[in-house]
């Protein structure tokens, strides 16, 4: 409904956003931005409070988007689920995915780049669950490929393995092996893969046991 701006009033709770009265009854709320541009006495149509309340629900799903990244990286695909849980409409949620794309701060390339190193770093993961836990944020099919076919797996169940060997080190061999290969598929590293790093670390495991136990043996007595 048209009319005359009687009152521009920041409010309470929320001081981010104004009340707006028109005619002398409240109308509707603003961010504090869109709200600048306005004045006591102003007369506004129709169209033009559509267009303040569009702008105002994208400008409000844009802020929500930047908290929820705040705390770390997110696929467009989480970002939308996001906004869309907490009911911002489609139109809303479009122009503010919008405005983060050109301020290259939702990025689907970068995102999946990150999370594979993020993985690689702290919880290294074979390529099946690579792929899984990106294909379940949504990232496309061709992303995928470019970035996890650069894994090198190998190295990453070595890392991952080598972690895991310390909580194992008082089992037996055949304990020991069935154990930590079990415990790489299900980090989705292959069966070939696993088997092999499971040798390999088995082998330095014990190596390293034999030392000890020879250190043991023969103390230093200087």
């Amino acid at each position: 409904m048209p009319g005359k701006i009687t009152a521009l009033r920041l409010q309470r709770r929320a001081r981010d956003r104004v009340s707006v009265s028109l005619d002398g009854q409240y109308a509707f709320s603003l961010q504090t931005t869109l709200a600048a541009g306005l004045h006591k006495g102003q007369e506004l149509s129709d169209e033009e409070i559509d267009q303040l309340r569009e702008r105002d629900a994208a400008e409000r799903a844009y802020q929500r988007a930047l908290y929820y990244l705040s705390f770390r990286p997110r696929s467009v695909w989480e970002v939308r689920r996001y906004l869309r849980k907490r009911g911002v409409a489609g139109a809303s949620i479009d122009l503010a995915l919008a405005r983060l794309r050109r301020a290259g701060l939702v990025d689907d390339d970068r995102f999946a780049q990150f999370w594979v190193e993020n993985r690689e770093s702290f919880r290294p993961r074979g390529r099946r669950a690579l792929r899984a836990e990106l294909w379940q944020k949504g990232i496309a099919t061709e992303i995928i490929d470019s970035v996890v076919d650069s894994v090198d797996e190998e190295a990453s169940a070595m890392k991952a393995a080598r972690d895991r060997a310390h909580r194992l080190s008082r089992l037996d061999q055949g304990t020991f092996r069935r154990r930590l290969e079990g415990f790489l598929r299900r980090r989705g590293f292959s069966g070939e893969v696993s088997r092999s790093v499971t040798s390999r670390v088995w082998n330095e495991f014990a190596g390293q046991q034999e030392t000890n136990l020879e250190q043991r043996a023969w103390p230093d007595n200087r």
